[in-house]
């Protein structure tokens, strides 16, 4: 029996210092990012949920709202973070459509808990955060849809701080989409193809209300090293990081370490 409490002691104080070796090297990162730029705005394929569930022998919908939890996490971090400012988080494609019907209802059902949710959530209104869903919204069941309009309507005022979901989403739809409403502008004669610029065809995207469009970092995790039709346009020059960790799993000093990543960077914007 006093094999046994040993062991189990052991075990305890096993697990114990190592959360305080990841507790130590959080902190020695955040010293090292404090005095570089932080970007402003930051954009997340959160990768790998279904893969994290499996490994655990748990079911996919699991991951998925382990997944949810860690988004609530990140946005946390992100909050303390100081010139920070943007955060869009690439949660459902288009292409996800395709999965098995009950996995996308599971998703659905998620996705509306965590919009009603947000929608009255005492940090959001705090820190005045303006949340905006950019997607085919139309692709949406119609309870997802009052839930983004919601949502919407209760944060439509906040500036200091944007909270963009991407939710059937993809980027070659939103090209398409935007170059659909710039045809129709000039088929009424309000705009004419000579006044096309970049800058125009960046109002007519699903960020165009934004005041910085153009991620500064896009965080993938996972381990996968592509950017999967998300923010094409804005991510133009955004700098990549690729993380090998599942997103359920991603941690705190995780997010420091893209930074210092992002950080070590030179960033020339083809000059």
């Amino acid at each position: 029996m006093r094999l046994i409490v040993s062991a189990f002691q052991k075990l305890i104080c096993f697990f114990a210092s190592n959360r305080l070796v990841i507790r130590l090297y959080e902190w020695v990162l955040k010293s090292q990012i404090r005095g570089g730029e932080i970007p402003s705005h930051i954009a997340v394929i959160l990768d790998g949920n279904r893969r994290w569930a499996a490994s655990r022998g748990k079911y996919s919908f699991d991951g998925h709202l382990e997944g949810a939890k860690k988004a609530e996490e990140f946005f946390e971090w992100c909050r303390e973070l100081e010139g920070l400012k943007t955060i869009t988080l690439y949660v459902f494609s288009t292409e996800n459509f395709r999965r098995p019907r009950e996995e996308v209802q599971h998703l659905m059902d998620i996705i509306k808990s965590y919009l009603e949710k947000l929608a009255v959530d005492r940090r959001i209104h705090e820190s005045e955060v303006r949340v905006k869903v950019i997607g085919r919204i139309d692709l949406l069941p119609e309870e997802i849809r009052e839930a983004v309009r919601r949502v919407e309507e209760a944060t439509k005022n906040y500036d200091k701080r944007y909270l963009n979901l991407a939710i059937a989403y993809g980027g070659r739809a939103e090209i398409v989409d935007a170059l659909k409403r710039i045809a129709e502008e000039v088929r009424e004669g309000r705009l004419t193809p000579d006044q096309l610029s970049e800058e125009v065809v960046e109002k007519f995207l699903y960020t165009g209300f934004l005041p910085n469009p153009h991620p500064d970092l896009i965080i993938r995790t996972s381990g996968e090293e592509r950017l999967s039709n998300f923010l094409l346009w804005q991510g133009a020059y955004s700098e990549l990081c690729f993380l090998d960790v599942y997103w359920p799993s991603f941690e705190k000093k995780d997010l420091y370490r893209a930074i210092r990543i992002y950080q070590q960077r030179k960033r020339r914007f083809g000059a």
